[in-house]
């Protein structure tokens, strides 16, 4: 069975296409244009938008608001969507998930990690919904040497004397290049500034997965 998924704050496509490769029909909206996005888009601010009527037809949402607000960055002032988001997914009363960074204020979420999908990154992101949905472990030592994807390409996330790499005995990070992240992050079609806010696909493929199953399976059994 063919399900369709709404996108929102989509970005450049890195949840969409795990949604893809776990069996659903994915339509994007953001805000601001996406040309590098590989399904349909509607350009829109998603609090602005009737999303109630443009929802039906949709099986499930998948909401990724800008993280900005809750990376505890100084001397930044971001407006905070998961709370105005969150309210309209359970208004409109379909299965939703929403993903954002560690720390951010999710209800209940699961966190997924690219070590447990054999990525070169550690990425960790949660995952709130209202269906049940299933984590899964880091499957590497968060001291072993690894690739990171923010910031400037090519720059040391932390240097080798820095007191907080001493103290919680972490070696130098190195950020990878856009050549690198097919591998690192199963993508292959982004910009640098794209591939620093995008969820590697193998995380969305395996909560997509979960859901569409729960949901065909309760569909057959009605």
């Amino acid at each position: 069975m063919t399900l369709r998924l709404l996108d929102l704050y989509c970005g450049a496509g890195g949840a969409a296409t795990g949604y893809a490769r776990a069996g659903f029909d994915v339509v994007g909206i953001d805000v601001a244009p996406q040309p590098n996005y590989p399904f349909p888009f509607i350009r829109a601010d998603v609090l602005d938008l009737d999303v109630a009527g443009f929802a039906r037809g949709f099986d499930v949402i998948h909401a990724s608001p800008p993280c900005q607000a809750y990376a505890q960055l100084a001397g930044q002032d971001h407006a905070r969507l998961i709370e105005p988001t969150r309210a309209l997914l359970r208004v409109l009363g379909l299965p939703y998930v929403i993903e954002n960074i560690p720390g951010a204020p999710l209800h209940n979420p699961v966190q997924l990690c690219g070590t447990s999908f054999g990525l070169g990154v550690r990425r960790h992101r949660w995952f709130e919904s209202n269906h049940l949905l299933l984590g899964i472990r880091c499957r590497r030592s968060h001291t072993e040497p690894i690739r990171a994807y923010y910031g400037k390409p090519g720059w040391k996330v932390w240097t080798a004397g820095s007191a907080r790499v001493q103290r919680s005995g972490r070696r130098a990070i190195y950020r990878g290049s856009v050549e690198q992240a097919s591998a690192d992050m199963g993508i292959d079609w982004m910009t640098w500034d794209e591939l620093r806010e995008a969820v590697p696909p193998a995380y969305t493929e395996y909560l997509g997965g979960q859901l569409h199953h729960a949901i065909t399976r309760a569909r057959a059994t009605a």
